[in-house]
């Protein structure tokens, strides 16, 4: 009986956590989001991991690009756990109104994820696409250079008009390895990123719909 039901447990164990992983890097998101093209998708062309998450919101694009565009620890936070992500030192607070002066981004600038790490914007289409970039060495000029990360990364929103004034928000993110090892890293991140990513874009969701109602 034990030599039947030992392969039976394992194998459980293990689809349980490949059904796990596979819904933690698709939150939200259809077959078809998963599997298209979106912008940011040519910077790496052959990553190791891809997590594809979305969310529907009940506003236009405009409304809920002025959430997104705005994101940073120095600007308007990342609408996540932030007391969680200020125990790692990033110094943030999730605004729950639209500032002025965060509303406009071009490439090459810095999108902070902490005061010593921050991503690039790649590349950005006002009211469309947001693509942020950060090569293996993520530091803050002038605010130390760490050791190189292990994986080359990107970052990309996408806003799409939906039926009844609705809009789609999907997120990528994709991983490209730079050691054999970097896998041992960047799953537990990935994990880690699932939880962030569902409560972000569901700070969102929250904060646009009640812009566009009021």
């Amino acid at each position: 009986m034990r030599r039947v039901l030992a392969p039976l447990v394992v194998g459980g164990a293990a689809l349980s956590v490949v059904t796990l992983r596979w819904s933690a890097l698709h939150w939200g998101a259809t077959t078809e989001e998963t599997r298209e093209l979106l912008p940011g998708d040519e910077i790496l062309r052959d990553p190791g991991l891809v997590a594809t998450r979305a969310i529907t919101i009940e506003a236009p694009p405009e409304e809920v690009w002025r959430w997104v565009v705005q994101m940073g620890s120095d600007r308007g936070g990342f609408y996540s756990y932030d007391g969680l992500e200020n125990r790692a030192g990033c110094h943030l607070h999730s605004a729950d109104t639209v500032v002025d002066a965060w509303q406009h981004l071009e490439p090459g600038d810095l999108v902070r994820l902490h005061p010593r790490v921050a991503l690039t914007v790649a590349a950005v289409d006002p009211g469309h696409s947001l693509v942020l970039h950060a090569a293996p060495a993520m530091a803050v000029a002038g605010a130390g250079v760490p050791d190189a990360a292990p994986y080359d990364f990107t970052w990309s929103f996408v806003l799409r008009r939906h039926p009844h004034r609705a809009t789609r928000l999907i997120t990528r993110e994709r991983f490209s390895y730079t050691h054999r090892w970097s896998p041992l890293l960047v799953e537990p991140v990935s994990a880690a990123s699932s939880l962030m990513s569902q409560k972000m874009l569901r700070g969102i969701r929250d904060r646009a719909e009640r812009a566009d109602r009021t």
